[in-house]
């Protein structure tokens, strides 16, 4: 799915006017909120555990997600601040004049309603290396986003739907629906309360990593998630508390002869603490401390509880050389404890790094790498070690017309059953903006999923076209 960024400055513009500093302050609200939308919106990678690049988020939801990159705060006083110019942001988010939504005002809400419709050719819509069927498909997305053009405060809540039909294989039709919303409240100049939800009905792919071996229908399941967190800045610290909770309920799926699939045991509630202090030492450099503690809460299977506790910790710098180079760069230590003993505890050092490389104001280039624990269920239940190299560029070929590139290389080692993964992808996108009304979009992927288990290996290609409208 594409992705996308919408400016709450440049639609206050056209109904108020605001100081200079709220202005900044108001952009650097809207370029989280629509990174949150996109987030939200993006689908699980089919393939990969670990998702693909994303941009870094700007204080302050990274209060929310405390692992990702963030950019350091400018030192010069509020009022000496500048609005970020169009061409100084980053490529997937900007947003060039006159290709912006007009959208729809109603007293201090904005609307922003959309429409998605599109097909696309998968050479292997089992992702089996033993049922290899390809087949076209056709998907809408209907989308409705409403927000906040308050001075303090604000609330921001996406409404959206996405039908997928299947030509010749009926069964992997699927229908997923959610509604999900940020909010901020300013207790203070420097002090944030930031939460969020998600309420959802979606489905997993099959083939995804959480897809029981032999099924050939996706597995539907519902999602209710919500975070809140307390941001407070101390001149050049800055600190964040919060807790996160995202609990998910799993149907069943078929096998191709007919065999329901009781999918129950990935059903649970996942429980967690987070917090992370920054510290700017000057324009250009800063270091932090982040850690997340969680209590993970999963079914599994008869005799094989995927329950877990554990934790991650990283520490070390942030940087931004101008609008050059940025980034984190962290490492520390991650420990999830197993209750079944076949699983154990699965403990190590531990990173995480993205870095952005502008060579000049059209080309971004990203580079990332992590690792994380995650748990899983196949034929039996498992731990998953996973890490993932990924690099990628986004390069505005015009003003209206952006290209996208990403590889990725994972490596899944599984505990409690002898399994190791290596999973390459590739993803390729090209958007056309026809107007602020429209745009245009083509993509390819690959997937290439080797596993010691040959049942679950498998390779495949998607060749997709979308077309957007929008007001």
């Amino acid at each position: 799915m594409s992705a996308f960024a919408l400016s709450c400055p440049n639609a206050n513009g056209r109904g108020f006017h605001q100081p200079k500093s709220s202005r900044r302050r108001g952009l650097e609200f809207a370029t989280l909120l629509a990174m949150a939308i996109v987030l939200g919106l993006a689908s699980p990678a089919a393939a990969q555990t670990i998702p693909q690049i994303m941009e870094p988020t700007a204080p302050p939801w990274n209060a929310q997600r405390i692992f990702d990159p963030t950019p350091l705060p400018e030192l010069a006083a509020p009022e000496n601040r500048e609005p970020v110019a169009p061409e100084d942001m980053p490529v997937m988010q900007r947003q060039q004049p006159g290709y912006e939504p007009v959208g729809i005002r109603d007293g201090s809400w904005m609307f922003l309603p959309s429409f998605l419709a599109g097909g696309f050719y998968d050479s292997n819509v089992f992702s089996s290396n033993f049922l290899k069927r390809s087949d076209i498909a056709a998907t809408i997305e209907p989308m409705l986003r409403a927000y906040t053009l308050w001075e303090r405060h604000g609330i921001d809540v996406t409404l959206d739907a996405q039908e997928i039909a299947y030509n010749g294989n009926p069964g992997l039709n699927q229908t997923n629906a959610s509604l999900k919303g940020n909010a901020w409240y300013d207790i203070s100049h420097d002090t944030t309360l930031l939460t969020n939800f998600q309420i959802a009905h979606l489905n997993l792919a099959v083939g995804s990593l959480s897809s029981p071996a032999g099924a050939v229908q996706p597995t539907p399941y519902d999602l209710f998630s919500g975070d809140v967190s307390l941001r407070k800045e101390f001149n050049r610290l800055i600190t964040s508390f919060g807790f996160r909770t995202d609990s998910y309920d799993y149907g069943s799926t078929r096998a191709a002869d007919g065999t329901v699939i009781d999918q129950s045991s990935l059903s649970g509630q996942i429980y967690s603490l987070h917090g992370r202090a920054d510290y700017t030492i000057s324009s250009i450099f800063g270091v932090f401390v982040a850690a997340e503690g969680n209590d993970r809460n999963v079914k599994g299977l008869p005799g094989q509880p995927l329950d877990s506790q554990g934790y991650r910790a990283l520490s070390g710098v942030t940087f931004g050389l101008t609008n050059l180079i940025s980034g984190e760069i962290g490492a520390g230590y991650v420990q999830q404890q197993f209750v079944d003993p076949t699983i154990g505890t699965i403990a190590g050092p531990s990173y995480r790094a993205l870095l952005t490389w502008r060579p000049t104001r059209l080309i971004d280039i990203n580079f990332k790498a992590e690792q994380l624990v995650t748990e899983t269920a196949q034929t039996s239940s498992s731990g998953v070690l996973a890490n993932a190299l990924q690099l990628g560029i986004d390069y505005e070929l015009r003003r209206n017309v952006v290209f996208s590139a990403t590889g990725a290389y994972e490596v899944d080692r599984f505990f409690g059953m002898i399994r190791k993964d290596d999973v390459i992808t590739t993803d390729q996108r090209v958007k056309y903006k026809l107007s602020r009304y429209g745009s245009i979009a083509v993509y390819h992927t690959y997937t290439n999923r080797n596993s010691d288990v040959p049942i679950f290996s498998y390779d495949k290609h998607q060749v997709g076209l979308n077309v957007t409208a929008q007001f």
